[in-house]
């Protein structure tokens, strides 16, 4: 089964409020849509979200090389022959993780569609549910405490707290929220690389002692700084999750080599797709680490790919797939979001409804 064409648009989409973090501020995002038409009319869709903080990576970027470098590559190939057309993605160039997600998604949703399976049955999957957490942004005290007392009315029991913007008051930040939403919710914390190694040790030593009740925490140092990440781990009790130290499967083996984490965050945009994903999350299976699947801010066609795989392989324990829900515009295909429950189509491929246009979110 052929390829017969492929098709790259750009999109921009408003959020419902500005998303802020330790590394940027938005408030609405773009995302580069890619379309892989078969010779039996079947069509594959996939997204990128330029995102220049974390993978270097512009709108322009990613257009160019979809429409540059992969077309060229993968025209006239056979859909059938996933594999060898993901290694052709790798190996096309260097870096350009996100516009590679987006044709290697397209790919696959094309190809479960040729075999009249949704992708996550294709992957090995059982269920087409889980269980989802929500953000509540970086701002002052008052506005986080209020906003995830909103979440909790939403129906969400799991808190998603970015800090990192001024270390001096996250701890005030997060023990807020504790009080406002009690024990019973779970608190994960991302830093987005906020802190140093010693602030990250001394703020995570006063919230263990708080009794904060931090079920974990996300890339409290820089990307690069792996020393960094092993001392805070050796320092402290509460487990620590790489996110932005984590692209590919050689950065999970020196991670865990070093014995640096105790989780990792895998996303598509950073592993440059589906096949290096299920790699990553391989081998820290072999090690005894767990994984959580997340994303950048995304439209829900590549969040629906990350949760087909957080459905498909075992060793993904939590995901962090709550970025449609920041979306303005909230109509979704092939995804259902009630509360945290996530429930993900039983149509082929990744479940989107035929008939691509500018309503695909």
């Amino acid at each position: 089964m052929i390829i017969q064409s492929i098709q790259v648009q750009t999109e921009v989409f408003p959020l419902r409020k500005p998303f802020k973090t330790a590394l940027r501020t938005a408030t609405e995002i773009e995302n580069v849509f890619v379309y892989v038409q078969l010779e039996d009319g079947i069509v594959g869709v996939g997204a990128a979200a330029p995102t220049l903080a974390i993978t270097g990576e512009s709108k322009e970027s990613i257009e160019a090389i979809l429409k540059t470098v992969l077309t060229p590559l993968l025209l006239g190939r056979d859909i059938r022959n996933i594999n060898e057309l993901s290694l052709i993605i790798e190996r096309s160039c260097v870096a350009n993780t996100s516009a590679k997600a987006a044709m290697e998604i397209a790919l696959y949703d094309a190809l479960c569609q040729h075999l009249n399976l949704p992708l996550y049955q294709y992957l090995g999957g059982r269920t087409n549910q889980l269980k989802n957490d929500m953000t509540v942004s970086v701002g002052t005290v008052d506005e986080m405490s209020h906003d995830a007392s909103q979440i909790i009315k939403d129906g969400f029991s799991i808190l998603k707290i970015k800090v990192g913007k001024d270390w001096t008051r996250d701890i005030e930040r997060i023990m807020a929220i504790r009080e406002r939403v009690g024990n019973d919710i779970t608190l994960r914390v991302d830093a987005n690389q906020g802190w140093t190694p010693r602030q990250a040790v001394s703020i995570i030593q006063e919230l263990e002692q708080l009794n904060s009740k931090i079920e974990l925490i996300e890339q409290p140092v820089q990307a690069g700084d792996i020393d960094g990440l092993k001392f805070v781990k050796q320092n402290v009790k509460t487990p620590i999750m790489a996110d932005e130290s984590l692209f590919s499967p050689q950065d999970a083996m020196r991670l865990i080599k070093e014995d640096a984490v105790d989780l990792l965050n895998i996303k598509l945009m950073k592993t440059g797709g589906i096949r290096r994903a299920l790699q990553i999350a391989d081998i820290a299976e072999r090690a005894n680490i767990p994984c959580m699947i997340g994303s950048m801010m995304e439209t829900s066609v590549s969040v629906l790919a990350a949760a087909h795989i957080a459905t498909a392989h075992p060793n993904i324990q939590k995901i962090d797939l709550d970025a449609p829900l920041w979306l303005k515009i909230q109509d979704f295909d092939g995804i259902e979001f009630n509360g945290d429950e996530v429930h993900l189509s039983s149509l082929p491929g990744l479940g989107l409804h035929r008939g691509f246009s500018k309503s695909l979110r």
